[in-house]
């Protein structure tokens, strides 16, 4: 069942012109412009912050003796084609040079230095892995090529004539949904910094982002992509080129952490906006994000410290650049990467072995061939933006003033003061991202876009697990054929309660729905959930059988997209 084009007026589609229609007077392509002198001021930058965590000699030749173990382990059991070409000749160096220094009497000092210029060696290592490339060519490239390439993908019937593909019908318009105020996120981007952080629950999470972005009409974003994705060869040659930088998951050391943490904050000072994933990786379990990680957020609260610092040095305090945070909820009807995601998801509660990360984009066939299936079985795609708001979680006007819950404006520089000065407290600073961290999870659940999809599903699963409400959860995903019929009667009675209580949450601002909540009779909005579910899987995630009952193919499944509505107590309604 199509869904309807568009009848709310909340809802937007379509794009923007660009706020600043010179490519050259973008941030990130400034940045690119002196790529050579912001890696060495991360580097200088790192190595400050590296020294000031081990003060002494032999305190950092421990750290380096860590690292280069960590490094060399991963180098064995876990390489990948994207690790640099010269990786394993690095390692091999550094590991002579603290095995020459530590196995000696060397003089004090010569040590002190030797190990300073090793961790000097391995930062800038680090940093010239990590740090992007933005090319304006290659985005311009993007920016036609893909509207003509969605169109395509973007129809769900591949019969469909050529002329017909042009046609609005099957564009982009009416399939990307974008929920909030994109107008005020536009004024912003003009004058201050904006941090978009969205839910992640599947791997094309940042080319729907990096697309709405485009359509938005803001500069380009640098964001982080997984080291993996650079193996595949036309997959790096772009990412590379639109604004991406490195993230390698497998390393978790300080010294490497540090250094993507300045990377982060030194961009941020320099006014590039940016684009980060809070939850650190994919959402399992299929829930909306309840914890995050907070690393990157941090970087952040230091730039926005940095900003105002920088100002009043320069006697002009009122030209500090703001940073902005505006979190967004994206919602499908399903996703690809279902499957394995709960199967990791239960393997890790259930206290077995944690699935390694599927290797489903390790060539670029797969990749491609997931993103075509993905597009042209796919409806609409909502993307609901929160309000923008400053690192305190304070709602900003198109100017940047900050709004307190009052409705009072706010000085935010205030936040950073101590004894009337402006001071670095890393403490105090770690609790107010911790604060900025529980704000973002509220406006995720908040914004969050209901299907009809997630109702059917939700609705289903819970109703399996109060009948069997005596066995856990791996039993019930092991329960029978014969055991999972659920009469339509009892479900559609069930359905009708849930989706009652969602308008209800609705209407006191605590979730948001789609415009098909709204359309059609209640067994037009079952049948619309039950066809839109998992669509692309083997299995059907949830049906009615020959005599109109509603069953499962795959619990798994099933339990991932209930899990969506995860969060808002919705069962005893059920």
């Amino acid at each position: 069942m199509e869904e309807p084009i568009l009848n709310r007026p909340e809802e937007q589609t379509g794009s923007q012109p660009p706020i600043i229609p010179d490519i050259e007077q973008w941030p990130i392509y400034k940045l690119s412009t002196k790529r050579y002198e912001f890696i060495q001021d991360v580097i200088t930058a790192t190595n400050n912050q590296l020294l000031k965590a081990y003060p002494t000699t032999e305190a950092l030749l421990d750290e380096l003796a860590r690292t280069v173990y960590q490094e060399r382990i991963r180098l064995t059991d876990k390489p990948w084609a994207a690790d640099p070409e010269d990786e394993k000749e690095f390692w091999a160096d550094i590991k002579k040079r603290l095995v020459r220094i530590t196995g000696t009497t060397e003089d004090p000092q010569l040590q002190e230095q030797e190990a300073k210029e090793m961790l000097s060696s391995i930062v800038s290592h680090y940093t010239n892995e990590i740090v992007g490339n933005f090319d304006p060519s290659i985005y311009e490239f993007a920016s036609r090529a893909l509207p003509f390439g969605f169109s395509r993908l973007l129809s769900s019937n591949l019969g469909i004539k050529f002329k017909e593909r042009l046609s609005e019908k099957y564009t982009t318009k009416n399939r990307f949904i974008y929920k909030g105020d994109l107008e005020t996120i536009r004024e912003l981007a003009k004058t201050h910094t904006v941090i978009i952080v969205p839910t992640h629950i599947t791997n094309l999470d940042s080319m729907v982002i990096g697309w709405a972005i485009h359509e938005m009409g803001l500069p380009a974003f640098i964001y982080g992509a997984g080291l993996n994705l650079f193996g595949i060869r036309i997959v790096a040659y772009f990412i590379e080129r639109l604004g991406a930088y490195k993230i390698d998951r497998r390393k978790k050391h300080p010294l490497y952490i540090e250094t993507l943490k300045e990377y982060s904050r030194q961009a941020l000072h320099e006014g590039v906006h940016s684009l980060f994933f809070p939850g650190g990786t994919r959402s399992r379990s299929g829930e909306v994000e309840k914890r995050l990680k907070l690393g990157l957020l941090g970087t952040a609260m230091d730039a926005q410290y940095l900003n105002y610092l920088k100002a009043e040095k320069e006697g002009n305090p009122e030209a500090a650049k703001k940073i902005i945070v505006v979190p967004v909820t994206i919602s499908y009807h399903f996703v690809l990467e279902a499957p394995s995601l709960i199967d990791e998801y239960l393997k890790a509660t259930g206290k077995e072995q944690y699935l390694v990360e599927n290797d489903r984009f390790s060539t670029s066939f797969k990749m491609l061939s997931f993103i075509w299936k993905f597009f042209t079985k796919s409806s609409k795609i909502y993307l609901s933006f929160a309000p923008s708001m400053d690192l305190f979680g304070n709602n900003v006007t198109p100017e940047g003033v900050s709004i307190d819950k009052s409705g009072n404006e706010i000085d935010i520089r205030g936040y950073f003061r101590s004894g009337g000065e402006l001071r670095q407290d890393d403490q105090r600073n770690e609790e107010y991202v911790k604060l900025l961290g529980e704000v973002i999870v509220e406006k995720f659940h908040q914004y969050n876009v209901v299907f009809s999809s997630f109702v059917v599903a939700y609705v289903a699963f819970s109703m399996l697990k109060k009948r069997f409400r005596r066995h856990d959860l791996y039993d019930i995903l092991r329960l029978p054929k014969e055991d999972r019929i659920i009469p339509y009667a009892d479900f559609a009675t069930a359905v009708e309660r849930v989706r009652d209580r969602i308008f209800e949450l609705e209407a006191a601002g605590k979730i948001k729905t789609a415009s098909h909540f709204h359309e059609g009779t209640l067994d037009d909005f079952i049948e619309h959930g039950i066809e839109n579910v998992g669509l692309y899987h083997n299995q059907r995630t949830i049906m009615r059988n020959k005599d109109g009952d509603i069953t499962s193919e795959d619990l798994k499944l099933l339990l991932f997209y209930h899990n969506r509505l995860e969060g808002y107590q919705l069962a005893p309604y059920v």
